[in-house]
C-alpha cells in the first residue's frame, strides 16, 4: 500500500478520535459510521448502493486478502462514503483477483482509514448507536485545515457541529441505475453462475443445475425491477429463473411501470430512510391497486410496508453482515441471511391484510411480511446474497409461483375476501388450486 505511513483519523460526533493510517484516497469525508460483521464479501459491501452516505467499518480484521474481483461487483462503482479496516492486505492471492484494495479505493476516490482498533470502535457503536463521523486523511489542503482545527478547541467544536448536522439526503436518487454497468444476458448469467455452483436452490435444498429446468417456470413472464439502488445479483436471480427483466429507475411512475405490461414487480434494495421516498410510496399505492404481483427486498420491503400503512423506525445500530439469523414462522426453520439496513418495519404497526413471515432471532424485529389482501410479499434480508450460502434464494421461486398463480389468487380472493399468503406460499392449498385449474381456471 502506497503512503502507508500517512496519517489519518476518524473524528466521531461524540468527540472521540481514532488515530490510524491512510487507506485509499486522501481528503476529508463525513458520513454515518456503521459496522458490518461479514468475514468476507468486502467487494460486495463496497459496491452495494445501500451503503451510500455511510462510513463502513469491517469488524473482521484482515480485509483485501482475495483482492478486487470485478465479476463480483454489485454495481459499477463503490458507494461507501468512507471505509475503515484494521489491517488491509497489500498482496492479495486469488486467481480471479484484478487488483488490491488500496488501489481500488484510490481509483474510486473512497477515503479510508486503517490500523485502528476496529473492535473498540464496533463496541462503541453497539453501545452508543450509529453516529456520524469524519475521516481526515493525507496531507492535502483540506485535510491539513481540518487537522489544524482538530488541535484547537474552537476549531474542534466547529468540526463537531458540522459532523452532527450531517444527514443522508437524496439517497435513492443518487444511486438508482448503478448496476447497469455490470448487467449481462440470462445465458451468460446462468453459465457463469453454474461454474461456481451458484444455481437456483429450491425450498427443499435441491439445486437446479440444468438451465432449461431452472428457467421453465419463468419463461414468457416479464418483470419490472424498480431500481432504488439495486444490487446486480437481484436481476441475476430473476434471469436465472427464466424471467424477462426490465430495469426502471426510481423516477419511474406507476403509469410508466404499468405501460410495460409486466407480470410482476420487483422492489429493490436501496439506501437511506424509507420514509423519505414519499413520491415512490404514492406511485406504489397505485400499482398495488391493480393487483400486480409484487416482491420486495430490503428498502423495497420497507417501502411496500409504508404503502400498506405500516410504520418504519431507525434501529440503534442496524443489521449489517452475512451472518444474521432469521426464523421463518410458517416452518420454524432458521436461516442465516445477509443483511444491510438501518431501519425496520415496526411489527405492531402491520395493518389488517399483512402477516409477519420472518423474524430476526437476535432482536425479534420484522424480517418478512406476506400480504393477505394483495399478491405480494417481502423480506428485509437479501435472498440474492450468499450467506447460507444459498439458503433463502428459493424466495425467487416463490415469486415466480406467485406470478404464475396470479389468476388463482384473484379467484380465491374473490370467493373468500382474502387469502392466507403463508399457506399460499407453503403450498398447503394445492388441492383447491388443482380443482380450480381442472375447472378451466387460468
Amino acid at each position: 500500500m502506497e503512503d502507508s505511513a500517512a496519517k489519518a483519523c476518524l473524528l466521531l460526533a461524540n468527540g472521540l478520535v481514532f488515530e490510524g493510517k491512510a487507506l485509499g484516497a486522501s481528503g476529508v469525508v463525513i458520513g454515518e459510521t456503521v459496522f458490518t460483521t461479514g468475514m468476507n464479501g468486502y467487494i460486495e459491501t463496497l459496491t452495494d448502493p445501500s451503503y451510500y452516505g455511510q462510513i463502513v467499518t469491517q469488524t473482521f480484521p484482515l480485509i483485501g486478502n482475495y483482492g478486487i474481483i470485478p465479476k463480483d461487483f454489485e454495481s459499477g462503482a463503490a458507494h461507501v462514503s468512507g471505509y475503515i479496516v484494521r489491517a488491509p492486505c497489500d498482496d492479495p492471492s486469488n486467481f480471479r483477483s484484478a487488483g488490491d484494495l488500496d488501489s481500488f479505493l484510490k481509483e474510486q476516490n473512497v477515503i479510508g482509514l486503517c490500523d485502528i482498533d476496529t473492535r473498540e470502535l464496533t463496541k462503541l457503536l453497539r453501545e452508543a448507536g450509529v453516529m456520524n463521523g469524519m475521516i481526515i486523511s493525507g496531507d492535502g489542503d483540506e485535510a491539513a485545515r481540518c487537522r489544524a482545527m482538530l488541535s484547537d478547541a474552537k476549531g474542534r467544536a466547529a468540526l463537531l457541529e458540522q459532523i452532527k448536522a450531517y444527514r443522508i439526503t437524496n439517497a435513492v436518487e443518487s444511486v438508482t441505475g448503478s448496476a447497469k454497468a455490470v448487467e449481462e444476458d440470462a445465458k451468460t448469467v446462468f453459465t457463469e453462475s453454474a461454474a461456481y455452483r451458484f444455481v437456483p436452490v429450491r425450498a427443499d435444498g435441491t439445486k437446479v443445475n440444468d438451465m432449461d429446468a431452472a428457467m421453465k417456470g419463468g419463461r414468457g413472464k416479464k418483470v419490472v425491477l424498480w431500481d432504488f439502488g439495486a444490487k446486480a445479483n437481484i436481476r441475476r436471480e430473476l434471469l436465472k429463473r427464466g424471467l424477462s427483466v426490465t430495469v426502471m429507475d426510481s423516477s419511474a411512475s406507476a403509469d410508466d411501470i404499468l405501460a410495460q405490461k409486466p407480470d410482476g414487480l420487483m422492489l429493490s434494495n436501496g439506501p437511506g430512510d424509507p420514509g423519505d421516498n414519499v413520491r415512490i410510496i404514492a406511485e406504489l399505492k397505485k400499482i398495488l391497486a391493480t393487483g400486480l404481483p409484487v416482491f420486495g427486498i430490503c428498502l423495497g420491503h420497507q417501502i411496500l410496508a409504508l404503502a400498506k400503512g405500516a410504520r418504519t423506525s431507525k434501529l440503534k445500530y442496524g443489521h449489517r453482515g452475512a451472518n444474521q439469523p432469521v426464523k421463518q414462522l410458517s416452518t420454524g426453520r432458521v436461516y442465516i441471511s445477509s443483511q444491510n439496513h438501518g431501519y425496520a418495519v415496526e411489527t405492531d404497526s402491520l395493518p389488517d391484510g399483512a402477516a409477519l413471515s420472518f423474524v430476526n432471532t437476535n432482536d425479534g424485529t420484522c424480517e418478512g411480511i406476506v400480504y393477505t389482501d394483495i399478491p405480494a410479499f417481502s423480506v428485509q434480508f437479501h435472498p440474492e446474497a450468499c450467506s447460507g450460502p444459498l439458503d433463502t434464494s428459493f424466495l425467487f421461486d416463490e415469486f415466480v409461483s406467485l406470478i404464475n398463480d396470479h389468476g388463482f389468487f384473484r379467484h380465491y380472493k374473490a370467493e373468500h375476501g382474502r387469502i392466507d399468503s403463508i399457506s399460499f406460499f407453503a403450498g398447503t392449498i394445492k388441492e383447491t388450486k388443482s380443482r380450480w385449474a381442472a375447472s378451466g381456471g387460468a
